[in-house]
């Protein structure tokens, strides 16, 4: 038995070719471990949703992994690949570094570049998750599967 959950980061993102403009940037992701013994283990879980990242993204279907291993490793690691508006396949890759004295912020703020498909880098973004806003619907979220 496994469990799923669902989360919405948001913020900005700096296209490198286009320096010092920030354009809006979000994520909304269901997370699905298909067994809580090995999430337990090795702390991974599927992602599954959509990136919206303009002008690259309206809205680009995405899937990846996300690791979270808050204690042993004090991170929660995010690798969603998404599909541009252009056809090409793109990556964000942000981890969480989570500071027991800064709760707060290490567990809501998440820092990422967005790659290309040749590994280059095309940007950086910045996500919050606005956990006044959305604490409660996303406890709401967690289901066994």
């Amino acid at each position: 038995m496994g469990f799923q959950f669902a989360e919405t980061m948001q913020g900005t993102v700096e296209w490198d070719a286009d320096p010092g403009v920030r354009h809006p940037f979000s994520f909304e992701v269901t997370a699905e471990a298909e067994s809580t013994r090995a999430h337990l283990r090795d702390g991974k879980a599927t992602l599954r949703g959509v990136v919206h990242a303009p002008p690259l993204a309206a809205a680009g279907e995405a899937e990846g992994v996300i690791t979270i291993r808050p204690l042993g490793q004090r991170i929660i690691r995010y690798e969603l690949s998404f599909l541009g508006d252009d056809g090409r396949t793109y990556q964000v890759l942000g981890q969480k570094d989570i500071r027991l004295g800064a709760p707060v912020h290490s567990f809501t703020y998440l820092p990422a570049e967005i790659v290309d498909d040749a590994q280059r880098r095309v940007g950086t973004c910045e996500a919050r998750f606005d956990h006044k806003r959305d604490t409660w619907s996303f406890l709401r979220s967690f289901r066994r599967v």
